[in-house]
């Protein structure tokens, strides 16, 4: 029989009487690697506070380890010994690889510490899952992928049971994933259990055992591996607006395929690699890019506020635009028209163009958004008011940082929509990616950009043979 590690019982949670969570059940096994799909993010923070600490609930039961640790007759408020690693890394950055594994977890009573022993104890864990970084490596000068291995690691030497990673796919390249992913089995054959949260399937059904598909708090499906693997379909259907929207989509750009005019020929230095990188950018085309290599990513990023700052015919919307590019301390319409200025310098002191935008736009918005503080707007609304910010500027191109990051799938239709509106009016989009996530359902032509630097063209024709993770895929072999 299977040990159980994590149990929530008929869980319901309520915060100032709202309910966050509700007729929650989740079972974890010892070795198991538990896939959750957050259709939506509705109660996902709840959720994860309480696998950490034991609150209060409103009804139910969460075993962990063997244990009822929480309960709606009794919350102790202690802490749960599980991982958890997320986007925002919880490692001190001023310190060292050893110190933060070993000197700063719980239970550390040493006084004196012997640095030299400690980071020759550390070296055999390294090496057991093939990662050859130097002990006394300070936090800071790892890349995003060590980082979390290194979380990962930390996790591992505390004795967490279980170890929960949220979206960390987005935050690495493939390669990158692939090789996290072995680390994981590698662990999970050592008895250690996993939550992978992911809202992608193909993600989840490359790497779990099982998979918890999340909908308003509640968990409304468990799917096995024999049925992820022989039912695939089945998974799909509980996307199908979205495949039809996709579907439509590549219908339509097949038949409005032109030939490719260059517009800007990208080009820029890169110090990660040593060497310039370029490529031509055409008129109308949806251009995804895959970078192998964090630091380049970094540098393009930082490269387009140097290149495009103040100009009209190009627009960037950054990564995490609900949280980069919302300004609290304007009102909505002071938001909605930033870029605008760029093209009419007289904007702020004629209220009539304010006006006419938004008799405009109020109906495609909302009327009401216009007098709501821009901080209380939804997530969705806030991604209308940024992506129509670009709308309004009419900018030839719009370069993307990562526009899918973090998004649950709620979210994702939202973007996926904005970003067709953008093909739609003739705007090319330029989406700068680690992880592609569900830019190639939108790509006309694809680039990787290699960890040296080189860049790879892979043709439309060629879209299936690219990693089994990637969303859409499967309709490039129809």
């Amino acid at each position: 029989m299977r040990r159980e590690i994590f149990r929530m019982e008929r869980v319901t949670y309520k915060e100032a009487e709202v309910t966050r969570l509700e007729d929650f059940n989740l079972q974890i096994y010892e070795g198991e690697i538990m896939g959750m799909v957050p259709f939506n993010g509705y109660g996902m923070s709840d959720f994860l506070e309480l696998l950490q600490t034991n609150i209060p609930i409103y009804d139910g039961y969460i075993y962990y380890n063997g244990e009822l640790v929480n309960s709606w007759k009794k919350s102790s408020g202690m802490h749960n010994r599980i991982g958890v690693i997320q986007a925002k890394s919880s490692l001190v950055e001023t310190m060292t690889i050893t110190d933060n594994v070993f000197v700063m977890r719980p239970g550390f009573k040493q006084e004196l510490i012997r640095t030299k022993l400690l980071n020759r104890q550390l070296q055999p864990f390294l090496k057991e899952i093939g990662i050859e970084i130097p002990s006394d490596t300070r936090i800071e000068n790892l890349s995003v992928f060590q980082r979390i291995v290194i979380e990962l690691l930390r996790a591992v030497v505390m004795g967490s049971h279980l170890i929960v990673l949220e979206e960390v796919g987005a935050l690495i390249s493939y390669g990158e994933l692939e090789q996290l992913h072995e680390i994981i089995r590698h662990y999970a054959a050592k008895g250690f259990s996993f939550l992978y949260i992911c809202p992608h399937f193909e993600e989840v059904n490359n790497i779990c055992d099982r998979a918890a598909m999340l909908t308003n708090g509640r968990i409304w499906k468990v799917v096995s591996k024999d049925m992820m693997s022989r039912e695939v379909r089945e998974v799909y259907s509980y996307t199908r607006e979205y495949d039809k929207m996709v579907r439509s989509h590549l219908k339509k750009r097949e038949l409005n395929e032109k030939k490719p005019e260059e517009i800007l020929k990208w080009k820029s230095y890169s110090e990660a690699v040593g060497k310039e990188i370029s490529f031509p950018i055409y008129r109308g085309e949806y251009l995804a890019i895959q970078i192998h290599e964090s630091r380049i990513l970094q540098e393009m990023s930082d490269a387009l506020c140097e290149k495009f700052s103040g100009d009209a015919k190009v627009s960037v919307i950054q990564e995490s635009p609900t949280v980069s590019m919302i300004f609290p301390e304007l009102d909505y319409t002071d938001n909605l028209c930033m870029a605008l200025s760029r093209r009419m310098g007289n904007l702020w002191r004629n209220h009539k163009i304010r006006h006419n935008i938004r008799k405009e736009y109020g109906p495609k918005l909302g009327d009401e958004v216009f007098e709501m503080p821009v901080d209380s707007l939804s997530e969705k609304q806030k991604y209308q008011l940024v992506y129509s910010r670009v709308m309004l500027q009419n900018p030839q191109i719009v370069f993307c940082i990562r526009p899918f990051k973090g998004a649950d799938l709620t979210h994702r239709m939202v973007i996926w929509k904005l970003l067709e509106e953008f093909l739609e009016k003739g705007i090319t989009v330029v989406d700068l990616s680690l992880n592609l996530s569900d830019s190639l359902s939108l790509a006309d032509r694809f680039l990787l950009i290699q960890t040296n630097g080189c860049v790879r063209e892979i043709k439309k024709e060629e879209f299936a043979t690219i990693s089994r993770q990637i969303p859409w895929r499967h309709l490039y072999r129809e």
